[in-house]
């Protein structure tokens, strides 16, 4: 959940059943948005095929023009409490609570035109597509997760060098 005190950070090997957890949270959240929304994006690592990654689904929820309030509305009602864009311009973060029947997640909404939403979708689709890259992100993520497993700040830090690289190659920088 967002906003956890104290970390434990675990990079595991891609696991399959990611992509059908994604789809439970998205099937929960759709009986409550479907018409509202644009689209719902499992990001982040457990979205690519291959990455290892802290087992936890990134969820981004796209939405257009003045649909924030009635989305924030509709996801209170299934246990979703918006928390703010936690210091990142373009997402709105929402913890929750009663929600053991499904695994671990970060569940954002963001506007279709959010440069967050842009660079998540982008470094995605490129490690979707570069196998190279894929593993070379995994390899650093692995490393970072043994050398601070009780740091996240030196954790995203030691992943740095890396991922600007790769959003170069892909455009974002």
């Amino acid at each position: 959940m967002i906003g956890s005190e104290s970390w434990n950070i675990v990079v595991v090997p891609y696991h399959p059943d990611w992509a059908e957890e994604f789809k439970k949270i998205e099937k929960e959240l759709l009986a409550v948005i479907n018409n509202i929304v644009l689209s719902i994006e499992h990001v982040g690592s457990t979205s690519v095929v291959g990455l290892y990654a802290k087992p936890i689904i990134d969820i981004d929820v796209v939405i257009g023009d003045n649909m924030f309030l009635l989305v924030k509305e509709k996801l209170k009602t299934i246990g979703y409490e918006h928390v703010g864009d936690l210091g990142i311009e373009g997402r709105e973060a929402f913890s929750y609570k009663n929600k053991e029947h499904l695994m671990e997640h970060h569940l954002y909404v963001c506007h279709k035109d959010a440069n967050e939403l842009k660079r998540h979708i982008t470094f995605r689709n490129h490690l979707r597509a570069h196998n190279d890259d894929r593993d070379r992100y995994s390899q650093i993520k692995i490393e970072m997760a043994e050398k601070f497993p009780h740091d996240i700040d030196n954790y995203l830090l030691g992943k740095e060098g890396v991922i600007l690289d790769i959003y170069k190659k892909c455009g974002l920088l």
